[in-house]
């Protein structure tokens, strides 16, 4: 018997990540270098942890409930 092994992403490029998020690459690339999402050097390329996608879409859905109620 054959058992597979399922090997989940540990971290998405900025391409990934603006597809994700319906975005266009150089507007995540911004987001990126402000800081507003971050990311880790690897190299010569930036990766970006599945956490830290969810923090930024975390953050930005307080900022606008924030706006509806002001």
């Amino acid at each position: 018997m054959t058992t597979a092994t399922v090997i989940e992403r540990k971290w998405y490029t900025t391409q990934e990540v603006a597809e994700m998020l319906g975005y266009g690459l150089s507007k995540t690339k911004m987001l990126v270098l402000t800081g507003e999402i971050h990311s880790i050097k690897d190299g010569r390329n930036r990766r970006i942890l599945p956490r830290y996608v969810d923090e930024y879409v975390e953050r930005r859905a307080r900022e606008a409930e924030a706006e509806w109620s002001a």
